[in-house]
């Protein structure tokens, strides 16, 4: 197994400000790298855990009990926050940590079907009580929401040529593995893309694991119900590591750290003018240092935003 590294760990509890006393929120269980970090700096204030994944919690909960046990795990996707804290009696929250991808266990896990390096059977589901899989999506949506996923989600440019053999292939015979549907792309790329550095399957795999878990709709989701829920001074930070995902942090974060808007034709005075909720703690996403770097190869990509509620 691998060593399991919380990206951007450090940065992330910091930006979270935390006070002794407060209500956090860890949407993206994981292995527990932030819930530990902020369960020990929490001694009279209490950490809600969220996961999608029962076996995260599962293994993560022993850890947790290590640094102090004022904690609870929930099992429900993180865009429940809401409707999951208030069976609590939680209204108000003083800070929330998303850790956004697939965690280190689901891609370790050959039989989760999420790694185009393992031969699994298509999966790809972080919760594996859910209906839709990644073999639903391969062998039954139409050629039109096929190259719309991989186009949209994925940013693939040869995503019509993907889904038409796909949908070739799958008369013959369900296409039912990781390498199967690994070897489907490969037949449909050209040789110049093939040789470029870079596994050819990462951005339809990516496609079709962000449409099995509704990952963006989730996303847009949290974010809203935690901007209102948030107390004065509290934060939220999110760390992700593809621009999808960084365009929706970053257009939700700018939209609330905006000052109303006033009709230009009245004129007002400086005083007049209501200062926005909400102020940006980092203009620029914050980045992993060159340490860490070199000891965790997924930190390359992430991205950290933070927002601090002032009013």
């Amino acid at each position: 197994m691998n060593k399991h590294y919380s990206v951007l760990l450090q940065e992330s509890i910091e930006g979270l400000h935390i006070q002794h006393d407060g209500i956090y929120v860890d949407g993206t269980l994981g292995r527990g790298g932030h819930s530990c970090e902020i369960l020990k700096q929490i001694p009279d204030g209490h950490l809600y855990a969220f996961d999608r994944d029962a076996s995260a919690i599962e293994e993560s909960t022993p850890r947790l009990l290590q640094v102090a046990d004022n904690f609870t795990c929930i099992h429900s996707p993180f865009s429940h926050l809401k409707e999951e804290l208030s069976a609590y009696g939680v209204n108000r929250i003083d800070g929330l940590v998303l850790d956004l991808g697939v965690s280190s266990p689901q891609f370790d896990e050959a039989e989760r079907g999420f790694s185009y390096r393992f031969d699994a059977p298509l999966d790809m589901r972080m919760d594996q009580s859910q209906a839709l899989n990644a073999y639903e999506i391969v062998n039954t949506w139409s050629y039109q929401d096929l190259v719309k996923i991989f186009y949209t989600y994925g940013e693939e440019t040869f995503a019509k040529q993907i889904a038409r053999n796909i949908e070739k292939k799958r008369i013959d015979k369900p296409i039912r593995t990781t390498f199967e549907l690994v070897d489907v792309i490969k037949v449909s790329l050209p040789a110049k893309v093939l040789n470029k550095k870079g596994h050819p399957a990462k951005k339809v795999f990516q496609a079709i694991r962000i449409a099995v878990n509704d990952e963006l709709r989730e996303l847009e989701e949290v974010l809203q119900e935690a901007l209102q829920m948030l107390n004065p001074h509290g934060r939220i930070c999110v760390i992700s590591f593809q621009s999808l995902e960084d365009r929706i942090v970053k257009e939700a974060f700018q939209t609330a750290s905006r000052p109303k808007q006033y009709d230009k034709r009245i004129p007002i005075l400086p005083s007049d003018m209501e200062e926005a909720p909400y102020k940006l703690i980092n203009k620029k996403p914050i980045t992993a240092q060159e340490e860490e770097l070199m000891e965790n190869n997924r930190s390359h990509s992430a991205k950290l935003r933070i927002i601090e509620r002032i009013r």
